[in-house]
């Protein structure tokens, strides 16, 4: 293996770590059980709307909607039990309804009206970004808020449902590993397994490569590229949901970085391992990369106006690993 090989292959997974002993080495606590439950709780909720992007990826295709799809669920999870008093099992659903909608119309724009992904979704986030405001004015939704109509919000979010935004399980010592972590574990195995060992999930793949080849050698390629919306939307719509669990009220600017930052870990994955493709696996490497970056800086007091740069910039080098440096980037 020559040296721009391993580079290729394990520079990304050495940048990782690398940065994990450079966060230890110069802030006190990073290493701690808590600052890794910080990075746990921040990565799941990414990571979840990374791996509904990765199938979009995965067709050729590309969902700019995810962050304003995961506030909308988040909002309607919200309203559904503080203000329609409804129980969780009636809020989950509601939720995962609003990703399957959002992402069959997301399907049918890009397939059917030819509208291109980044237009389409564009356009959804905008509507999305709209319409979660309409019911309550613009307003968050808490436990006893007065209403447009002047009436009082006096639902209450229950403890089953704050459970899996709150709830840690025991991992060697207590209290360490949050549901949400879970979340985002059973989902990756389970995108990772449909991705790679299932007829459904190679054929995405091919589809992706080279749609017209696809086409000729039968498989229906415009239903494999909606269900890839719909698989975003419902992740999307899981990340507001563990969301709403989080912060136990509506808060209609909580979602505003979860687009940049699950965007970044999905592309970030294409450097994992050497890809070079978009891939669960390196998604969720992508995901944790992110949280421990963003954890060490904030660790560090660095200015919030600077962590995007800086995610950039590692964007931008994860991608020259993926690309500029393998011969399998070339067009």
């Amino acid at each position: 293996m020559t040296l721009r090989d391993f580079a290729i292959k394990y520079g990304f997974i050495a940048l990782l770590l690398g940065l994990i002993v450079f966060f230890t080495l110069a802030t006190d606590g990073f290493a701690s059980p808590q600052a890794a439950v910080f990075i746990f709780q921040s990565v799941a909720i990414t990571g979840v709307l990374a791996l509904g992007v990765t199938a979009t990826l995965v067709v050729g295709g590309f969902d700019l909607s995810i962050g304003s799809v995961a506030t909308t669920a988040m909002m309607a999870a919200a309203y559904a039990m503080v203000v329609l008093e409804q129980n969780a099992i009636v809020a989950v659903a509601i939720c995962l309804v609003i990703g399957v909608v959002v992402g069959l119309i997301n399907g049918f724009l890009i397939v059917y009206m030819r509208v291109p992904d980044l237009l389409a979704t564009l356009g959804m986030m905008f509507l999305l970004v709209g319409l979660q405001r309409i019911p309550t004015e613009g307003r968050s939704i808490a436990t006893g808020m007065t209403m447009p109509d002047g009436s009082v919000a006096n639902g209450t979010f229950s403890p089953g449902f704050l459970a899996l935004g709150r709830h840690r399980f025991d991992f060697f010592i207590p209290n360490l590993i949050p549901v949400s972590v879970v979340v985002l574990l059973i989902l990756a195995v389970l995108i990772w397994f449909f991705l790679e060992y299932t007829r459904f999930g190679r054929m995405m793949y091919a589809v992706g490569s080279n749609p017209k080849a696809a086409e000729l050698a039968g498989a229906p390629v415009k239903a494999y590229k909606i269900w890839a919306y719909v698989i975003s939307g419902v992740f999307a719509s899981i990340g507001g949901i563990l969301l709403a669990a989080r912060l136990g009220r509506g808060d209609i600017a909580s979602g505003n970085n979860l687009l940049l930052d699950s965007v970044a870990a999905a592309l970030i994955g294409f450097a994992v391992l050497g890809a070079a493709k978009p891939n669960a696996f390196g998604t969720a490497i992508g995901a944790l990369f992110v949280g421990v970056l963003l954890q060490g800086l904030t660790m560090m007091n660095a200015p919030y106006y600077t962590q995007d740069f800086v995610k950039g910039v590692v964007l931008v080098v994860a991608l020259v690993f993926t690309f500029a440096l393998s011969n399998r980037g070339r067009s």
